[in-house]
């Protein structure tokens, strides 16, 4: 049978491990959002960098260098501790590349220790038996990876062909859930291949999501009418995703603005590898202030500002914690004036990614 439609059953053992994890963190996802209904005064998740480093350099992507140092372990932890005497609900490592970092294991495992939530989004290329085993044993919960293309281009090397061998060790060996997520939209040579990633996802086990990459101002750009066939297709093949449940990702598709509270710098976190805290990836550099000197009184004024870049967001895991607000609490803030940068951000190419579980 060929690699890529190879399906190989876990043991007995390891889907009774991996329905056991999902319970207990359907359990705690459920307590996690019974919390936030009752109080506005915590972060419900957060995205932390351990490393900006990465091994891939997707043309698309400013998330990534190919030189910069791992935050050191006793570092990361006193980030986490702050995050969790916030009340933080979930955090979610990125990068860069998380996997190249040494300790990570470590860090997933002090995350749960301090009862947060553990996800993690990764290319996918340092994934063998050994370490899925490791991140099990770490206690993850949830996994993400990202794949753009069936075979590899000068665009980017997260394809089907190269990655289906991890994918198939995933489906084996993991307890943690698995999210595959595609792509569409702008710079995306075939649209079929989304639909091929997302069937591959689904015959393996894992949940299916769609993420819509946009031009390189990072503007809403709406898809065209094939592939706004594709991505309803693939939203039907994600429908075990809680994110069928808004209206975010559609708009995004068709190139809609949306009308929504984003509750940035406050319910949702995005700590660079500097430790400063930002409204989000694609908004890096405000407020742009060490997470030790971020005091809940300035959470509480994000919670009240009215972003600029709201109606166009094209970050689906921002607007699905929003969700959870959206109904109370109008914002009547303005942004605080911002210090310019010593030295202009590279230009940031926004991607929706509707999330299921981050």
């Amino acid at each position: 049978m060929a690699e890529e439609t190879k399906v190989v059953r876990a043991s007995a053992k390891t889907r009774l491990r991996r329905r056991l994890r999902f319970l207990r963190t359907r359990a705690r996802e459920l307590k996690m959002i019974g919390k936030a209904l009752v109080s506005t005064k915590h972060p419900i998740l957060v995205h932390i960098i351990p490393m900006r480093q990465c091994n891939l350099a997707c043309t698309y992507c400013n998330e990534f260098d190919d030189f910069s140092k791992p935050v050191p372990l006793e570092e990361m932890k006193k980030r986490l501790d702050i995050l969790a005497d916030m009340g933080t609900s979930i955090i979610t490592i990125s990068g860069g590349e998380p996997l190249m970092h040494s300790d990570l294991d470590e860090v997933i495992r002090h995350m749960r220790r301090r009862g947060m939530i553990a996800g993690l989004i990764t290319n996918g290329f340092y994934l063998n038996r050994e370490r899925i085993e490791r991140l099990n044993e770490a206690g993850l919960e949830h996994l993400q990876i990202s794949i753009d293309n069936v075979a590899p281009d000068e665009v980017s090397k997260k394809s089907l062909k190269t990655l289906d061998g991890r994918l198939v060790m995933l489906s084996q060996y993991a307890v943690f859930q698995v999210n595959i997520n595609s792509v569409l939209g702008s710079g995306v040579k075939d649209p079929e291949d989304a639909l091929s990633i997302a069937h591959r996802a689904v015959e393996l086990g894992f949940t299916s999501t769609v993420g819509i990459i946009h031009d390189n101002n990072g503007q809403l750009k709406p898809l065209g009418p094939h592939e706004q066939e594709i991505f309803e297709e693939v939203m039907a093949l994600g429908k075990r995703s809680f994110s069928r449940f808004n209206e975010f990702q559609h708009n995004v598709a068709r190139g809609k603005e949306h009308n929504w509270r984003c509750r940035s710098g406050s319910r949702y976190l995005y700590i660079c590898e500097d430790g400063l805290v930002h409204w989000c990836s694609q908004q890096r550099g405000y407020p742009g202030i060490p997470l030790a000197q971020y005091t809940p009184e300035m959470r509480h004024r994000e919670y009240s500002t009215k972003k600029f870049c709201a109606a166009r967001c094209t970050v689906s895991c921002v607007q699905q914690v929003g969700m959870l607000d959206n109904w109370r609490d109008p914002q009547n803030l303005q942004p605080m004036p911002m210090t310019p940068p010593a030295s202009p951000q590279a230009e940031l190419v926004q991607i929706g990614q509707v999330r299921g579980d981050s």
